[in-house]
């Protein structure tokens, strides 16, 4: 019986074709924001931010904590992107959208500009995960979401300036006092204090004695 020839070992790095690569260990970011009114839930969204992390095997570099409400500047969510931008961080963790968002539009800006710059995104209640394909094609349908809010907001506009129209409201800039500067100074000859020129003519006293004095000099 003829011996069973031994199949060399083969030296290639190439798995079905392609060659082994080691698996970028990715750098995360975490950010987590509360109210003012709670408090509590800050250290419950940190820790199941860095659970997460651990699942994935990304090293956490950098945890941002936010407190106060959705309108305020977001000093530590700006500084995340900051280190976005200087590629100090792979991916963006956060615990649902809206700790991110302050609205549609500011969400799909920040996620543009975070693909832009090769920097992943994951929410992990709502499951987003920007670093996959279905995650970005998700991203995509908040860029419909948020042009129909920009388009809800200009029509609320339009409704709100012809509604004050039929009401007989002034539109636009309420008039400076510059041009009731013949009246004040016609009242002034009129032997009127600035104080009754500045009620008559509903302006400032500042601006009453302004507009006499350019009249002197």
């Amino acid at each position: 019986m003829p011996a069973k020839r031994k199949i060399p070992e083969s030296k290639s790095k190439r798995v079905f074709g392609q060659s082994r690569k080691p698996v970028k260990t990715l750098r995360a970011g975490l950010y987590a924001r509360v109210s003012t009114l709670d408090q509590q839930t800050l250290p419950m969204q940190m820790r199941a931010l860095r659970e997460y992390a651990a699942r994935r095997g990304w090293t956490v570099v950098e945890e941002c904590k936010e407190v106060g409400s959705g309108a305020v500047a977001r000093a530590m969510r700006q500084r995340l992107i900051d280190s976005a931008r200087r590629r100090d961080i792979d991916v963006v963790l956060v615990w649902r959208l809206d700790r991110w968002g302050r609205s549609v539009a500011d969400l799909v800006s920040t996620l543009q500009e975070l693909t832009a710059l090769g920097v992943g995104f994951v929410s992990v209640t709502e499951a987003l995960d920007l670093t996959t394909p279905a995650g970005r094609a998700m991203a995509g349908l908040l860029s419909v979401f948020a042009e129909f809010e920009r388009d809800i907001m200009r029509e609320r506009v339009r409704a709100g300036l012809a509604h004050a129209r039929m009401e007989g409201k002034r539109l636009g800039r309420p008039p400076t006092a510059a041009g009731k500067a013949e009246s004040v100074r016609a009242l002034s000859l009129a032997g009127i204090s600035k104080s009754e020129i500045a009620r008559r003519l509903k302006i400032g006293r500042t601006s009453v004695r302004r507009l006499l004095e350019e009249k002197k000099s």
